[in-house]
């Protein structure tokens, strides 16, 4: 009977919002933890366009951290009674610290370089029109980019076999790319209008949109291809 009471109380309405609520709270602490020698690097800096490749530098600890974001806010179960995101997390990091690099890192690269071309028209010899292609290029390495971290984050493919995946569902499902690129607009502008500390601030709840955003990519990935990383 207690057992029975503990797990009705654990998957309630209110327990479960609760059981959310603190889940992301655990998650965007350890997130800032290990994305802290980036992130402090990052704050130091002055905006200006000739600290762009440092930038890129400063981001690379926070792929193999929002990677074990992912991991937890897709396996933990919103149950009270069985709460562990602690546990998760650090799991998911250490399956995941390969692949969400060689990932993240390439995807950062060509980001960066996009950026140096994009504000340097002139200097690098390029018409004023290139700013369009370059935008939709760098707009489609971001979403295959964050497509393919959340595939590393979720499921145990290789490398190639990740990016082919990202690729192809982009067009699969274009509402998760459409979703993602919004997420990632947003997360500029934010980042332009206020700070990188407020966009750091909320980590947890855009790892939160990207794996609830992500569903119809995730479900089609596990029905169709193999089993879910560390289920």
């Amino acid at each position: 009977m207690s057992t029975a009471t503990r797990r009705e109380f654990g998957a309630g309405p209110l327990s479960r919002v609760a059981a959310l609520v603190y889940t992301l709270l655990v998650v965007e602490v350890l997130l800032l933890v290990c994305a802290a020698p980036g992130l402090v690097a990052l704050f130091a800096l002055e905006r200006h366009v000739s600290n762009l490749p440092l930038v890129a530098v400063c981001a690379v600890p926070l792929g193999p951290a929002l990677s074990a974001a992912l991991y937890t806010l897709h396996h933990q179960r919103l149950d009270l009674t069985e709460l562990h995101p602690a546990r998760l997390f650090w799991r998911g990091y250490r399956l995941n610290l390969v692949g969400s690099l060689l990932v993240w890192v390439p995807m950062l690269m060509w980001l960066a370089l996009l950026a140096i071309n994009l504000v340097n028209l002139t200097a690098v010899g390029l018409p004023r029109w290139w700013v369009a292609p370059l935008m939709l290029v760098a707009a489609g390495v971001a979403v295959v980019g964050v497509n393919a971290l959340v595939i590393t984050s979720l499921f145990a493919f290789r490398l190639r076999d990740v990016l082919r995946l990202a690729g192809y569902f982009v067009l699969r499902t274009p509402a998760v790319a459409v979703g993602t690129a919004l997420l990632l607009v947003t997360a500029v502008v934010l980042t332009l209008v206020t700070s990188e500390a407020v966009l750091a601030a909320l980590g947890s709840v855009l790892a939160l949109a990207l794996v609830r955003g992500g569903e119809p990519m995730t479900t089609a990935i596990r029905q169709e291809f193999t089993r879910s990383n560390g289920d």
